[in-house]
């Protein structure tokens, strides 16, 4: 949903806009900090004790050493709390201009007249942004600002919010989220609802040296249907910058979700992120994601599979250039019979870059007849480039079909030679290559995403050729 003229300029992430932030935390996380969050958001006693206890955890929790070199990334040093100086607004109108501006380069509101049932945008710790079509609104849709549905439908909030399916005990970068998450996307689709349209979010972090914490939750309820898509965004700065994220989403029965993410944070950030969803009888998950930008990525969508015939798929392509670490994959739970999953993992490495599939599948003792497909494909570009697979299956029943796929290639020669004696020149040749290779997501993304995919690519690609 993106204006590639603009958005594709990379002077659009290398400068910072002017700081026009009403509120900004001093940087290090301490309990004031977590407090000073709770107390600003005027939030309900049980959320400032869950951010309490979570903030606690993470005192207690060493960060994870069994993936990338985190050792650049200066916690201390963050700043945990941006407030952007404007309140939430219905109108595009009423959002300020130096902010809106930011967002009309990403192309938001054209997308929202023409393809989109709603949306919102987040500029740092707060969303400035929301609107939903007034038909769903009358069909009982909730398409709300995480920090508003706090207060608006707060029995839900508390039945879900980090509950069952993301635990704030998870691991250190979940405790953190929960410690000082702010913004996000809260969506309810009542029973036998289908939202034909996409909803869409798109979140924005601005500040040097900050931090995006936002929570995603989204409620399928029984025989409803959904679509939602995420896209992020940062300016460069020399120091670090942190993602931590967190999405949760719960399929009831014969319920359907799809989930497409677009994140292109730029490489200063570690986008430590955390996606999981719980699915319950004939409910079906469909996670596509695209990972582009950031220096460091640890990123795997789960899906737990807890109902019979519950179904997962995930699609997901990750690029890494020069500098970059992509550290990404998919889990699966079968936790029930006849339940089905497929994963289908691609990654491209150029000038140097490192690309690592971590999966994990387990099908438990109550599972049986599930069927699980997993395929991984990787493509070098270049020798300096890495590309590996870290794939673990825990199988406790025998009455099941697993399928388990791994590739890495390179871009050979003889290819580039005829596809160059065909009139094209180096460049494009590799750039079709790529575009084949990554054809399964990309016909897997509404028209615009897919447009946006294929073209940050082709610039991530400029520089690897010669």
């Amino acid at each position: 949903m993106l204006d590639h003229s603009s958005v594709l300029d990379r002077s659009f992430y290398d400068d910072a806009n002017v700081d026009s932030s009403s509120f900004k935390a001093t940087p290090g996380l301490t309990e004031e900090v977590v407090r000073e969050i709770s107390t600003q958001k005027n939030e309900p006693t049980w959320m400032l004790e869950k951010r309490l206890k979570a903030f606690e955890l993470y005192n207690q929790t060493a960060i994870p050493t069994w993936g990338p070199d985190l050792s650049g990334l200066d916690l201390e040093n963050i700043v945990y709390f941006v407030r952007p100086g404007t309140q939430e607004a219905t109108s595009w109108d009423d959002v300020p201009a130096d902010i809106k501006n930011t967002f009309d380069r990403l192309g938001i509101p054209e997308a929202e007249k023409t393809v989109l049932a709603g949306v919102g945008a987040q500029y740092d710790s707060d969303v400035v942004y929301h609107n939903l079509k007034a038909d769903l609104k009358v069909k009982g849709v909730v398409f709300e600002n995480m920090d508003t549905a706090v207060h608006e439908y707060p029995e839900l909030v508390e039945k879900y919010f980090m509950t069952s399916c993301v635990p704030i005990n998870d691991h250190k970068f979940v405790m953190l989220h929960a410690a000082v998450w702010s913004g996000g996307t809260f969506i309810y689709v009542p029973k036998g609802v289908k939202v034909d349209l996409p909803l869409q979010a798109y979140f924005r972090m601005n500040a040097e040296r900050g931090g995006q914490f936002e929570h995603t939750l989204i409620i399928v309820d029984e025989g409803a249907e959904v679509q939602y898509i995420e896209g992020c965004s940062a300016p460069r700065y020399n120091s670090s910058s942190i993602h931590a994220g967190c999405v949760e989403i719960f399929v009831h029965k014969n319920a359907r979700c799809r989930y497409y993410s677009i994140e292109n944070w730029s490489k200063n950030t570690y986008n430590l992120n955390t996606k999981r969803a719980l699915v319950d009888e004939n409910g079906v998950i469909e996670w596509i994601n695209g990972n582009m930008g950031s220096g460091v990525t640890m990123l795997y969508p789960c899906s737990i599979l807890r109902g019979r015939g519950a179904k997962s798929d995930s699609l997901g392509i990750a690029f890494a250039g020069e500098g970059q670490n992509q550290d990404t994959g998919s889990k699966v739970i079968h936790a029930a019979p006849d339940t089905r999953s497929t994963i289908v993992a691609k990654s491209i490495s150029a000038g140097g870059g490192i690309t690592t599939y971590r999966g994990l599948v387990k099908v438990l003792k109550s599972a049986e007849r599930s069927k699980v497909s997993v395929e991984c494909d990787a493509l070098l570009i270049d020798e300096a480039s890495v590309s590996n697979t870290h794939p673990y299956m825990k199988i406790d029943v025998s009455k099941v079909d697993i399928a388990h796929e791994a590739r890495v290639g390179k871009i050979g020669d003889e290819e580039i030679f005829y596809l160059m004696s065909r009139g094209l020149s180096e460049a494009q040749a590799m750039q079709m290559v790529v575009s084949g290779f990554i054809e399964p997501i990309i016909k897997s993304l509404p028209l615009e995403y897919a447009v946006e995919l294929n073209k940050l690519i082709e610039l991530e690609m400029e520089g690897s050729v010669g």
